[in-house]
């Protein structure tokens, strides 16, 4: 269906964008859209680093797990406004 797209209609649906939303909004809302595509990449490769991190060392002394700082997660670089402690579980425990 998008295949059938030509510069007449993509411009017709970029006109009717901008008069919906307004000239203003628009590179906010670029941005905006941006950050959280940042966002989304950054905790998909933290979990997939996470990930490989517990498959491989399972047997984890709980010392080593009292003795590590607490993470932080990181909304976006450079945005300390919107970081915050995250509190993890203690695996040792768990079992």
């Amino acid at each position: 269906m998008l295949s059938n797209l030509r510069a007449p209609e993509i411009i017709l649906i970029l006109v009717v964008v901008v008069l919906l939303f307004g000239a203003k909004k628009l590179p906010d809302m670029a941005r905006s859209l941006g950050k959280s595509a940042r966002i989304l990449k950054s905790e998909a490769k933290a979990m997939k680093k996470e990930g490989d991190a517990d498959g491989g060392t399972s047997s984890e002394a709980p010392s080593d797990a009292a003795q590590q700082a607490p993470r932080t997660i990181q909304a976006a670089p450079g945005d300390v406004n919107s970081s915050r402690p995250v509190a993890e579980p203690n695996r040792a425990n768990q079992s």
